[in-house]
C-alpha cells in the first residue's frame, strides 16, 4: 500500500463527527482479546519505555507506533513501521475489520494512578480522521471522559472517539497500567454503517448520542 501523508487529509471534507459518533460510542463489533494480548506482549521491552514522540497530555503514556509517527516528530509518511510484520491478528485488525484505509495506529499504554488530561485534538488531520480504540489490557478504574461524560472500555470492545471534543484519560488503578489500540481510520462507507449501527443501538437503549451519553457504561461526570 502506498504511504500516505498527512498533509493529502486536507483535500477531504470536514467529517460531522458529532452526528456520527456522539462523543463516545460502542461498536456492535468485538475482537479476540487472548490473541492481542498474546501479540502484544511480545513486543520486545526494548520498544517501550519512552512516548514515542507524543508531547503534551502524553506525559503520562508509553507508546510504540505501528503505522505512522507522532504529530509533534513532523510531517511524516503515514506507513508501517517495521513492528507490525511481527503482529499478524493486530495487521489483520487493522486493515481488515472495517474496510477503511488506517492511518496512524498504534499501542497506547497510560500508566498506573496516572491520568491524561483533559485536551481536544486538533488540526486537519484529526477533523478528517475517525479514531477507533480497541481496549487491550485494562480495568474497572480506567475511565474515558468525553464531552462531561465517562465510559469504561471492556477490553474485547471496539469504541469510537470523537476527539474533536474535549476528552481526557483517567486511570485510578494502583497499579495496573492501561493499554489500548488506537487506530485512525479514513471514513468508507462500510466504516460509517458500523458507526451508524452503533448509534442507532444506542438509540434503541435510551441513549442520549447527542450527548454521549451510553446507558451501559456511561455516566454524567
Amino acid at each position: 500500500m502506498c504511504p500516505t501523508l498527512m498533509t493529502e487529509l486536507s483535500t477531504n471534507s470536514k467529517l460531522d463527527k458529532s452526528s456520527l459518533i456522539g462523543s463516545c460510542l460502542k461498536l456492535p463489533v468485538i475482537f479476540d482479546v487472548e490473541k492481542m494480548i498474546s501479540e502484544f506482549h511480545s513486543i520486545p521491552s526494548a520498544m517501550w519505555g519512552t512516548r514515542g514522540g507524543r508531547v503534551g497530555v502524553h506525559a503520562n503514556t508509553e507508546a510504540v507506533f505501528l503505522r505512522g509517527y507522532a504529530p509533534a516528530e513532523g510531517n511524516l509518511p503515514i506507513e508501517d513501521r517495521p513492528i507490525l510484520d511481527s503482529l499478524p491478528y493486530v495487521r489483520w485488525l487493522i486493515y481488515e475489520l472495517f474496510n477503511a484505509l488506517p492511518q496512524r495506529c498504534l499501542f497506547a499504554k497510560l500508566r498506573a494512578n496516572s491520568e491524561i488530561r483533559p485536551h481536544i485534538d486538533q488540526g486537519e488531520y484529526f477533523e478528517n480522521t475517525i479514531r477507533i480504540h480497541f481496549p487491550v489490557v485494562t480495568n474497572s478504574d480506567a475511565l474515558m471522559m468525553a464531552n462531561g461524560f465517562s465510559f469504561h472500555m471492556r477490553a474485547g470492545e471496539v469504541w469510537a472517539l470523537n476527539n474533536n471534543t474535549i476528552h481526557g484519560v483517567f486511570n485510578r488503578h494502583a497499579s495496573e497500567a492501561r493499554t489500548h489500540l488506537i487506530c485512525d481510520y479514513l471514513p468508507s462507507d462500510e466504516l460509517c454503517k458500523i458507526l451508524l449501527d452503533g448509534r442507532h443501538r444506542l438509540d434503541s437503549l435510551g441513549g442520549l448520542h447527542g450527548s454521549g451519553r451510553c446507558v451501559e457504561t456511561g455516566h454524567a461526570v
